[in-house]
């Protein structure tokens, strides 16, 4: 063993792993969080969906595009630093979020939440590959996999609770003690890793994937509530997201020749199918994840009328499930190759949300969601640990930064194109059914009322009230009383309706990107018994810097 090698083991990696765990379960936990507080937040803020769409786009938008960036100042800086200085950030702009008055402060603390994550993620996964030898990192990532099935067992339960006994504002304080503590451990036990190979930061690239990235998103979350058409004077919609997609195009051009010395994505590391494949998949689970949580929060609290705390219970079981699997899945996965133990996972991950769809229907009990929730989270925690394993298995330690970087990046992506496009579907939805079910329940109003109220609900898919308890619908002023008492009613059930039916159109669209991702996993080059991992003499490129 090499001196830089045996200096390397003076640390305790499985301590190290805690800490890098503790911060990542803030940043997950601050988003499922988020997720079970959407009705809160709608009545709390005076926010509409549109609203609560940037908050929480926003807040992954920025985290996602500086995943990258902030993986390649790891490895130029040491991901030590890089850690700790966005556990500061995000505790201190968490706290921020807490004192928010009104949506657009929100949105604007997110953003630098977003930014506070982005330094934080990669670093994990990056260490991770460096302090643990190849036959023990299955074991290292489902350990990391499995806070994820913790944070969304905590997000909806101890967000829940918060926001059920406390108020929402509490979602985001909660982030101050665990980053506190985070910052201190992470302080005490990690190592100040440095690579002997020196970066430099493409800054042309840093901003033409921002400026995509933006204008992609942007335009698919506001595309339904402008009809998709002009948003500042004669710009449109739909030419925003041209523009974005062709800057995203110039982007990745420039990023493969290389023209910049040394790119923002290393293309070279495409060269490994593997990898390759599991940004695909990664992309569609963090898709569905997202694209499941919005419009079923607002089922079960808005049209079942569950509590907060009631919600997060309900789907506490796919998340209790998924965080038991996940180490076993990593630990399997170290013996025999995580190919098909992933397929698997995907699969059923699918499948349990094609069930949780199909059992949906008005005036249902919760628990019938509990068959879905099982299977999919069975399915969840398969894919964590013999992701990573697959993804990171042939990736030098020298460019761990990158690539974590990179499958973090696309990771995100995936929830942001998922949180958007499911949101951008939801609402398109909602323009044709509530319009529907108005019209079909309109004969029950006194006939000067009758238009007004069809209208209302065919234009109210975009600036839809939302929050916990509303009737979905508001009262003109001056309407008689047995009138008001009788559109209340008759909007409950409209919106109820509407939206039930609007929801399980809207799923099957993360159902069909999952049932991809798991055919695509099918063409996984499996690992070899007999061959010995590449990276294992490479890990000495990592030099502990100082303890």
């Amino acid at each position: 063993m090499t001196a830089p090698a045996q200096q390397e083991r003076r640390y305790n990696p499985w301590l190290v792993l805690i800490a890098l765990c503790l911060g990542f379960f803030m940043i997950l936990l601050d988003t499922t969080i988020v997720n079970v507080a959407i009705p809160a937040l709608a009545t709390g803020l005076d926010a509409q969906l549109s609203d609560l769409l940037w908050i929480l786009n926003a807040y992954i938008l920025v985290y996602a595009v500086l995943l990258i960036t902030a993986g390649r100042i790891g490895d130029l800086y040491g991901p030590k630093v890089l850690f700790m200085t966005g556990l500061v950030i995000f505790t201190a702009a968490s706290a921020a979020c807490g004192f928010a008055h009104d949506p657009t402060q929100l949105i604007v603390f997110r953003v630098i939440q977003g930014f506070g994550g982005a330094l934080l993620t990669p670093q994990t996964l990056s260490v991770i590959t460096m302090i643990f030898p190849p036959e023990k990192r299955g074991a290292a990532f489902g350990i990391w996999g499995s806070v994820a099935g913790v944070a969304t067992v905590a997000g909806p339960v101890l967000g829940g609770w918060l926001v059920t006994d406390y108020g929402w504002r509490w979602i985001f304080f909660v982030n101050v003690p665990v980053g506190i503590i985070a910052l201190v451990m992470a302080a005490i036990v990690m190592p100040n890793l440095k690579l002997n190979r020196r970066h430099k930061l493409d800054v042309p690239g840093v901003a033409l994937s921002t400026a995509a990235l933006f204008l992609i998103v942007f335009g698919l979350i506001e595309g339904q509530s402008h009809d998709w058409g002009k948003v500042w004077g004669p710009i449109t919609i739909v030419e925003i997201i041209a523009v974005g997609v062709v800057m995203l195009a110039v982007f990745m051009y420039l990023q493969w020749i290389e023209r910049n010395g040394e790119p923002l994505i290393p293309f070279s590391i495409f060269r490994d199918r593997n990898f390759s494949i599991m940004n695909g998949v990664v992309a569609a689970i963090s898709f569905g994840m997202l694209g499941l949580f919005l419009p079923l929060t607002i089922f079960l609290q808005s049209v079942l009328g569950l509590s907060a705390l009631q919600a997060g219970l309900t789907t506490a079981p796919m998340s209790v499930i998924s965080m038991f699997i996940a180490p076993l899945a990593g630990r399997f996965a170290d013996r025999v190759g995580g190919k098909w133990l992933l397929f698997f996972g995907v699969g059923l991950f699918a499948g349990g949300m094609g069930v949780l769809v199909a059992s949906s229907h008005l005036g249902m009990s919760r628990w019938e969601l509990l068959p879905g929730l099982i299977v999919a989270g069975f399915g969840l925690g398969m894919t964590f640990a013999p992701l990573q394993t697959i993804a990171m298995r042939n990736i030098e330690p020298r460019m761990a930064g990158a690539a974590s970087g990179l499958i973090n990046t696309t990771r995100q992506l995936g929830g942001v194109v998922g949180s958007a496009a499911v949101g951008a579907l939801l609402q398109a939805q909602l323009s044709s059914k509530l319009g529907t079910a108005a019209a079909n329940n309109a004969g029950k109003l006194p006939p000067q009322f009758r238009g007004g109220f069809i209208s209302g609900f065919k234009n109210a898919s975009g600036n839809l009230d939302v929050g916990a308890g509303q009737n979905a619908i508001k009262v003109p002023d001056g309407t008689p009383a047995d009138v008001a008492k009788v559109l209340k009613a008759i909007g409950k059930t409209v919106f109820d309706t509407g939206f039930t039916n609007a929801m399980r159109v809207t799923l099957w669209l993360p159902i069909g990107v999952m049932a991809l991702a798991a055919l695509s996993v099918v063409l996984v080059k499996r690992r070899r018994a007999d061959t010995p991992d590449d990276n294992a003499e490479q890990v000495a490129d990592a030099v502990p810097a100082s303890h």
